[in-house]
């Protein structure tokens, strides 16, 4: 199996490519849909240029629909500095059913693509978590703008798949915001649970009975990953291939962030907030989300939440808390890109207290740990990033972090310490408002 960073050139990469496009009917009368053209290439050049640029130069490309368009265009890869083989479904076998087909061909971890998915991530960094997991078998994974039409995946703590929720989801209930972006990386170990010649897919029938057998992990990215299946995506699309973002949001490439903390600035403040049953988003929060969404700022929360060290709630009570303020979100298509927690507390010696988190750390407030983690993850420059919140801890924490500081007063908790932000405002609408309009 492929596991040290020099062998990610010796991947091969497996791109589905039988789609028929029929919504997008006026563009693909003659073709396949992954034949479609966006900037003047089709889909699956795109794709093909992204996996030469990352040093993947073996390709199969499973094809069914018009698979003679595809043939001619590409021939054998030379041209296009890769080599191509292919495999023609003579039946539809959904997802799994050519991969199973092929299998004496993957005797080493493979990448799977969807052949109608334009994206441009960094696919060293993906293929680097995936063998620091050790992992048999990784997603794709990103929040998006419309997670109650959509298949949710979720992680634990160490970004281990631990279930699967399909749509449509029952009325009030809960879910974090991850969806599977229908870019993975396996280990032939996967083809075993696939049964040949049966038409299947792998989000509905294949991943939901395999993450408990298998280590089995997802990665969060918020690099540009989005599926041509429609004429108003495929419009969407091009817009951005020709105005650079697609490339931008590769994560070579460093992104500004907005670092929000919770409790004052996204909900209303308690204290000691340990129930979801008591969560309430604060007004024009989401309005607030949905803006930063629309840019190219990431949004980030960090927060303290001594709770659980406190004993009050458990970790997987305050996932249920967040699952809830996801869900709010996602209802008015709003999404944040990461969320990093603190649940520790340094004070000890409470009969109460969970002892496991009564521990002094780096990532409290006002240090820096959370900010340096999703740095790292997501390659944030503090330079042109922000951090809001509404207390002297998280001033003090984006002061050491070398990001501009935003107070909202409506939390008003500086507990007697002195300190001065960079700005204030009334609440996170205005703050987001603010550094919208400098950075126009």
């Amino acid at each position: 199996m492929c596991r040290t960073g020099k062998e990610i050139g010796e991947l091969k990469a497996v791109i589905l490519a039988g789609g028929k496009g029929t919504r997008l009917a006026a563009h693909t009368q003659n073709i396949p849909k992954p034949m479609v053209k966006i900037g003047g290439r089709p889909i699956l050049e795109h794709q093909v240029r992204l996996l030469k640029r990352y040093g993947i130069q073996d390709i199969i490309l499973i094809t069914g629909h018009l698979s003679p368009v595809i043939e001619e265009y590409f021939g054998d890869g030379r041209r296009f500095g890769v080599n191509i083989t292919y495999f023609c479904e003579t039946t539809p076998l959904g997802t799994t059913g050519g991969i199973k087909e092929i299998e004496q061909s993957l005797t080493d971890d493979f990448l799977v693509l969807y052949g109608d998915v334009i994206l441009d991530m960094d696919l060293e960094k993906l293929v680097k978590f995936h063998q620091d997991k050790n992992s048999v078998c990784t997603l794709v994974l990103h929040p998006n703008d419309h997670p109650y039409d959509s298949d949710l995946v979720e992680i634990d703590i160490d970004c281990r798949v631990k279930a699967f929720h399909p749509k449509p989801h029952p009325r009030d209930t809960y879910y974090h915001n991850l969806v599977n972006a229908a870019v993975y990386i396996m280990s032939p170990v996967i083809i075993r649970y696939i049964e040949k010649g049966v038409s299947a897919d792998f989000g509905r029938d294949l991943f939901p009975s395999l993450y408990g057998k298998e280590r089995f992990y997802g990665y969060n990215s918020s690099e540009y990953i989005k599926d041509v299946g429609t004429p108003d995506r495929l419009e969407s699309v091009t817009r951005d291939l020709v105005s650079g973002k697609i490339a931008r949001l590769n994560n070579e490439n460093a992104r500004h962030a907005i670092f929000l903390d919770r409790d004052g600035v996204i909900n209303k403040e308690i204290g000691h907030l340990h129930r979801a049953s008591d969560f309430e988003l604060l007004p024009g929060v989401t309005e607030a989300v949905k803006k930063i969404n629309k840019t190219e700022y990431l949004a980030i929360l960090v927060t303290n939440q001594p709770v659980v060290a406190r004993n009050l709630c458990s970790i997987e009570e305050l996932g249920d808390i967040h699952k809830k303020m996801e869900t709010l979100l996602g209802l008015e298509e709003a999404k944040l890109d990461g969320i990093y927690i603190c649940p520790h507390h340094p004070d000890k010696g409470f009969p109460e207290e969970n002892t496991a988190y009564k521990i002094c750390c780096s990532c409290r407030k006002p240090n820096t740990g959370m900010i340096e983690s999703a740095m790292m993850d997501f390659n944030i420059t503090t330079s042109g990033s922000y951090i809001i919140g509404d207390s002297w801890r998280d001033m003090e924490c984006g002061h050491n972090a070398g990001l501009s500081t935003i107070f909202i007063r409506s939390g008003a908790r500086n507990e007697g310490h002195n300190f001065e932000p960079d700005y204030s405002f009334d609440n996170l609408l205005e703050a987001v408002d603010f550094i919208l309009k400098g950075s126009n």
